[in-house]
């Protein structure tokens, strides 16, 4: 979003108080004042512009094109890890993190992911300060005046809830701007569930603003906040707090139940839906795209969806996403793909883990959900007696579509621009030269291109590469990027509701609601009338595999534990499949970790994330109370 380019260098954000009075109303550049800034209507739009430049991109845009969140829990394993141990998913693997040096708060931002406690609280500040003078400012359209309003109290509360998702209750409430006159041992923690409330309020003024559109509908504004993006906030975060990580030994759940029904309703009634029709069948339903057994349309458009951007329109194809970032995520096929394809690196490789939460196309789990696995190293499976359909040994048959549309796994194949020639150790597909032709993606042990290997970079660590956000026949040769991270969708805002319902005894509303998303997908509904335990777990595994990947497991694993859990039965072993090619061209099926020793980020501690320690110090000598949060 760019409402006056021009001004853009003027207003950088202001990074931190100055030791001068007079800085303190001083634009960001140091020569005009405040006063100047919002005197004019061209540079109170500018201003507007640096609440926004911290926005997050997400996606792959993590420091060194990782996926973030999403490698670092029980979903997936970065190749990374072993290749560049120094950076994020190594150092955490290895549980090198502190307060003053932890991997994720205090390495540089990359496309706005990282660095967040400097730059989220920068940007609120800024908001703030836009927030009190807006209304004295000098506007020509009253209209923009409103909706420029609007924006700042929703961007406000878009950094506070990322704030709060990764920090915990570590955070004061900042209605105005802190200066040099404020007392700053009078500055307070708040409770997550007053965060939480203080989010929706300004969430409610941008709902409550007529000049704030729900949906942006021209390119020219691609970025810009909107009303679906208020609802979408609400409802995630007020079932964070109503969350046994959160809640303080509260029951928020009814709460959460009623906020979530009402924002769904909100958002269904202003022509917001599921994505449920292929778009592009001549992509996706094409010989060569691969997507699922007999090209299958419920595996083409769940991958179509999350490979195409939405478009800016009153009419748009996706009506289902609502916010995307406004960059984009770059050629993702030689970064976070198959890494032999263009012979760089895999990065995201999924886990034995998610691939067991895929249930049959019967509609069965395939484990037992309660209890997953009967070891500490998830070798061996607890699987669900009901379930006929699965076989150990003939894994990937009869899976959820959503399975074929996310996961490469051995036996899969790709059509695209392959930058090598077969050796004859590939027996299924030797011999090919360099070019652009079917490759059978096989992963089992000693295959030399597209095999598992424990410190390979271009190989998987798991035996499965990332198929969900990969275009089906991109490469060098056809070079379609990643699609525009979508930061909120409709999917998720059901499932939040679902989620909700369930928990404060509404299980007919919340079954209803999980059966809409599996049945866009061509699977059946849930068992009618399940005990409120069991419909529960059915309604997380559900958020497991629909929202797989998009960085929302990192999150819900930790707020489903409690203030002195851990995360030892989810991310502390990660395994793989061991697969063995025999003689006969046959396979054998077996598990084994990613790695001999244990992921060391899963103690209580990494629950939340510390505050910068110099931050922490700095508060405990002002207010004479310790903000850092526990264990750090």
């Amino acid at each position: 979003m760019k409402i006056k380019n021009i001004y853009v260098a003027l207003i950088a954000l202001i990074l931190a108080l100055s030791s001068c009075s007079e800085a303190l109303d001083m634009a960001p550049d140091g020569k005009l004042t405040m006063d100047d800034i919002f005197a004019d209507n061209d540079k109170v739009g500018a201003f507007l512009n640096s609440c926004y430049s911290n926005m997050p991109v997400k996606g792959t845009r993590y420091f060194f094109w990782s996926r973030g969140p999403v490698v670092w829990s029980d979903e997936a394993w970065d190749t990374d890890a072993e290749a560049e141990s120094w950076i994020m998913a190594g150092r955490m693997y290895n549980g090198d993190a502190s307060a003053g040096s932890h991997p994720i708060t205090n390495i540089s931002a990359d496309a706005g992911n990282g660095d967040y406690w400097a730059r989220y609280w920068s940007a609120i500040r800024n908001c703030t300060l836009f927030i009190g003078r807006i209304n004295n400012a000098t506007v020509t359209n009253p209209a923009d005046r409103k909706r420029w309003k609007a924006e700042a109290h929703l961007l406000r509360a878009y950094y506070y809830s990322e704030l709060l998702k990764w920090f915990g209750p570590v955070l004061p409430i900042e209605r105005e701007p802190y200066d040099l006159a404020t007392d700053f041992s009078l500055v307070e923690k708040a409770s997550y569930y007053e965060v939480v409330k203080f989010i929706m309020e300004d969430c409610d003024v941008a709902l409550a603003t007529d000049e704030l559109p729900w949906r942006i509908t021209i390119g020219s504004e691609a970025g810009r906040v909107n009303k679906a993006m208020a609802e979408a906030i609400k409802s995630k975060m007020i079932l964070f707090a109503a969350s046994p990580l959160n809640n303080g030994g509260n029951n928020y759940w009814q709460e959460a139940y009623t906020i979530n029904k009402a924002s769904l309703a909100n958002l269904r009634s202003r022509g917001f839906e599921l994505y449920n029709k292929v778009n592009f069948p001549q992509t996706y339903l094409s010989d060569v795209a691969f997507l699922g057994p007999d090209k299958d349309e419920y595996t083409a458009l769940y991958n179509e969806y999350f490979t195409q951007n939405m478009s800016y329109s009153s009419t748009p194809v996706d009506k289902e996403t609502l916010y995307q970032s406004r960059d984009g995520q770059g050629n993702i096929w030689n970064i976070d793909g198959i890494g032999s394809q263009d012979g760089y690196k895999s990065g995201t490789c999924p886990s034995q883990e998610l691939v067991d939460a895929y249930e049959t196309i019967d509609g069965k789990p395939i484990l037992n959900l309660a209890n997953p696995y009967l070891d500490e190293r998830h070798l061996q499976p607890n699987y669900n007696p009901g379930n006929t359909l699965y076989n150990p040994q003939d894994p990937y048959k009869n899976r959820d579509p959503r399975f074929y549309a996310s996961i490469y796994y051995n036996g899969s194949k790709r059509k695209c621009l392959w930058n090598f020639a077969e050796a004859p150790e590939s027996y299924e597909n030797y011999p090919a030269p360099i070019g652009n032709r079917t490759r059978i993606i096989a992963t089992y042990v000693g295959e030399p291109q597209t095999g598992i290997s424990a410190s390979v970079r271009r190989a998987t660590r798991t035996g499965y590469y990332e198929r969900k956000f990969l275009h089906p026949n991109s490469g060098n040769d056809n070079p379609v990027g990643g699609a525009n991270w979508k930061l909120f969708r409709l999917g998720e805002v059901i499932l939040n509701f679902a989620e909700a319902a369930a928990e404060a005894g509404q299980l007919a509303e919340a079954e209803a609601a999980v059966n809409e998303i599996r049945n866009r997908v061509g699977m059946p509904d849930l068992p009618s009338s399940l005990p409120k335990e069991e419909l529960i777990l059915r309604i997380r595994n559900e958020r497991r595999v629909e929202l797989a990947m998009e960085e929302n497991r990192y999150f819900d694993v930790r707020r489903w534990s409690s203030p002195t859990g851990d995360l030892s039965k989810t991310d502390r072993w990660i395994t793989a499949a061991e697969i063995i090619r025999n003689a006969d061209g046959t396979y054998t099926f077996g598990r084994r970790t990613v790695r001999s020793t244990e992921r060391k980020c899963y103690t209580n501690k990494f629950l939340w994330v510390p505050m910068p320690l110099n931050e922490a110090n700095r508060l405990k000598a002002i207010t004479g109370q310790d903000w850092q949060n526990p264990g750090w």
